[in-house]
């Protein structure tokens, strides 16, 4: 295919992929317009505070996002997801991972049709990636170079951190064979828990600040979060496995909000090429096909990408793997000795 083919071809997935992205609120609900000085409450993951940071001013800066405030908090995702089960006040969330989403769908504070559609309520993305130190010491490549005598791994436990799920489900993927072999994966994250981690960081962010003071030889993160340390000007390295996992994260409207009308536009600007670029630069992936291409040199295609749903899905891995009293992966965590 010629390179004009090429860019036509994308500039069609693009049209189509757009055409798709925009819910009009009244089709969950919505009452009148808001008045003037509306408040929208986001709760969301800390790992993706870097992006909503400069997506809100730029929503403010639309004809729908004047004259409304965000109010942002973040913090580990696993405990955002709870408090807002447990009343805590929110307009919008948006978490590490689907199944704390589907909490509030529980609880019937989220519509079940939070992901239908095209975008799958998925505005943004990475994969799972790892940090060394300057020179590589270690000479890490790959998942198995992990469990080589005297490495130590800093990763954010399942408990509390949705980035760590995404982190051990990743470590279970490669044990696995893309989930080819549930006993190898488990027994490569048993591996990997009992004899090469260190420390127990309670989130994304702890576990990153324990690894720059010095703990371990590999910080297991986002590719997001690795691109936020070098912007930080941290001494790191970064470098995305051969075979990784596709990290997704949900963006849900609350029906129980009283702003639902401009709850929706904020979430609906999440996937407008203006805000799919913003996305980008602040160091995840963009889900948009146009503004991905535009990204490319930027985000390194791995040659095996894993994803949820190669895996079997949110439906039966969370049970299976993540439920905190009898998850597989739950369950190697909380007894591993310490």
């Amino acid at each position: 295919m010629t390179v004009p083919a090429r860019l036509a071809a994308v500039a069609v997935l693009a049209a189509a992929w757009l055409a798709g992205c925009t819910d009009k609120p009244t089709g969950i609900g919505a009452g009148p317009p808001p008045p003037k000085g509306a408040v929208l409450g986001l709760v969301a993951a800390a790992s993706t505070e870097p992006g909503w940071e400069a997506i809100i001013p730029a929503f403010a800066d639309t004809e729908q996002g004047r004259d409304v405030k965000v109010r942002g908090s973040f913090g580990p995702s696993g405990a955002q997801s709870r408090a807002v089960a447990e009343g805590k006040r929110a307009d919008l969330v948006g978490f590490a991972t689907e199944p704390e989403v589907a909490r509030l769908v529980t609880e019937g504070r989220v519509t079940p049709r939070w992901n239908a559609g095209v975008t799958r309520g998925l505005p943004f993305g990475s994969v799972v990636t790892m940090v060394v130190r300057p020179g590589n010491p270690r000479d890490i490549t790959d998942w198995e170079d992990l469990l080589r005598p005297g490495v130590g791994v800093v990763t954010a436990g399942p408990g509390e951190s949705g980035s760590a799920t995404w982190n051990l489900l990743a470590v279970y993927a490669a044990g696995s064979d893309g989930g080819r072999d549930h006993k190898a994966g488990l027994d490569f994250v048993t591996r990997l828990v009992s004899g090469h981690l260190a420390g127990r960081p309670a989130s994304a962010d702890e576990a990153a600040e324990a690894f720059l003071r010095g703990a371990g030889d590999v910080l297991i993160t986002s590719e997001n979060q690795a691109i936020r340390l070098r912007e930080r000007g941290e001494e790191v390295v970064y470098l995305t496995p051969a075979r990784t996992l596709r990290i997704d994260y949900p963006v849900a409207v609350m029906n129980t909000s009283a702003e639902l009308r401009k709850a929706v536009e904020l979430r609906n600007f999440l996937f407008t090429p203006q805000a799919q670029r913003i996305w980008a630069r602040a160091g995840f992936r963009p889900v948009d096909p146009a503004v991905a291409a535009e990204f490319a040199a930027g985000f390194p295609q791995p040659p095996v990408l894993w994803t949820v749903a190669g895996l079997g899905g949110w439906d039966s891995l969370y049970p299976a793997l993540f439920e905190p009293d009898n998850g597989a992966i739950s369950r190697i965590y909380r007894d591993a000795p310490r």
